[in-house]
């Protein structure tokens, strides 16, 4: 795998345009990401951090969107051949309605995706359901008490956990772009700072950072 910080994908004339692109975005998801977990998330970061700490927090995120949303759309993309993976997009079938749907609920990661589409990128399922059921039963305990104190201790107790479910689900992630992304087609991936895929993608995909390379282990968002 070749990685490379600068900007733009190889174009039908360029030497490399039969490989394989990567284009790799870090997000941190906002509230409207969390579905049915957002409001208690919200809750117990508003009791941790109070309102004012919440509301910088939320800023914040907002802008690193903003960010994020330019350095897309300063890509030079051949839309027809761009593949869009998305952290926390499951391999089912109903991928573009779910984009919709999270897009109608005022996510800017997945209104981006939807614009994206509209231009002729593909969308792809990116995740294994499995592996997401288990986060969501892990996130949901974690957070079911209601108190960050307790959510706290519960989050610690169940790191090791945590760790090997994240390794599973980059493990997963990755094979998927390996097996759909054809040489020839960049792909677009928007993956949250605590994943890494690194060690798994294939030696022949170059992999292009237009905002900086993830942190081996970074903080999501709100």
């Amino acid at each position: 795998m070749d990685v490379e910080t600068k900007m733009g994908v190889p174009q039908p004339d360029d030497p490399d345009s039969t490989g394989r692109v990567l284009i790799y975005i870090p997000i941190v998801h906002t509230q409207a990401d969390m579905g049915v977990l957002g409001e208690s998330i919200q809750r117990l970061k508003v009791k941790s951090l109070g309102r004012r700490g919440w509301a910088r927090n939320v800023s914040l995120v907002s802008k690193l969107w903003v960010q994020i949303e330019q350095a897309v759309q300063r890509q030079d993309l051949p839309f027809g051949r761009v593949r869009l993976y998305q952290d926390g997009l499951p391999v089912c079938g109903r991928e573009l309605e779910i984009v919709k749907e999270l897009a109608s609920a005022n996510s800017r990661n997945h209104q981006l995706l939807l614009r994206l589409t509209e231009k002729g990128a593909t969308i792809m399922g990116t995740e294994s359901s499995e592996l997401l059921v288990e986060e969501y039963q892990l996130v949901r305990d974690v957070f079911a008490s209601g108190k960050p104190e307790v959510a706290g201790r519960a989050e610690a107790s169940q790191q090791a956990l945590m760790d090997s479910l994240l390794k599973r689900r980059d493990q997963y992630i990755a094979r998927r772009i390996n097996d759909t992304l054809l040489k020839g087609e960049t792909g677009l991936i928007f993956l949250g700072m605590l994943h890494s895929l690194g060690p798994w993608l294939a030696k022949d995909i170059r992999v292009v950072y237009p905002l900086h390379p993830p942190p081996t282990r970074g903080v999501e968002g709100p």
